[in-house]
């Protein structure tokens, strides 16, 4: 497994426009929320917890960004199970109200991506290492860090 600072670094390459940036603040989360309501069907109520898609894709995605970075990871963890949390209560909706909601997210989250990019003048770093699909959300939490004026040494590592 490559560290967070190699895999940052290799996303940060295609992220050098700050308008792109700040469209992937937004596009970026709305990517992951609708991936989260979309696979929260089907789900199975267990009592304690809601067996879906979505829960077994959060767990795995905790487990792998706390391994690559325990401060990151913890942050975008977060939000991971928030939005499961909201993909569940979606997911009681009626079927269109529940994709309407997730492929609507889907959608105008990836054409915030895709306009980031035509600014940028280069394609998406997931078409080139189809990690970045995974880096992207580790990519913004770590963006807002280095705006807040944290992680000093991962950011001079990552933008060297």
């Amino acid at each position: 497994m490559n560290s967070v600072e190699t895999h940052l670094k290799q996303y940060g390459a295609y992220h050098r426009d700050k308008r792109n940036v700040l469209t992937h603040f937004f596009g970026i989360p709305l990517i992951v929320f609708a991936v989260a309501v979309l696979l929260s069907r089907p789900a199975v109520d267990l009592g304690i917890l809601t067996l879906s898609p979505a829960l077994v894709a959060v767990v795995v995605l905790t487990i792998y960004y706390l391994r690559l970075d325990i401060r990151l990871g913890a942050v975008l963890s977060i939000f991971l199970w928030l939005c499961l949390a909201l993909g569940h209560g979606a997911a009681q909706w009626s079927t269109a109200g529940w994709l309407l909601l997730g492929v609507g997210s889907f959608v105008g989250g990836w054409a915030l991506q895709f306009l980031g990019h035509m600014w940028e003048g280069r394609k998406p770093a997931f078409i080139d290492d189809v990690m970045g699909l995974l880096i992207g959300p580790l990519f913004i939490v770590a963006e807002a860090a280095f705006a807040l004026g944290l992680l000093k040494t991962l950011r001079a590592k990552v933008f060297a």
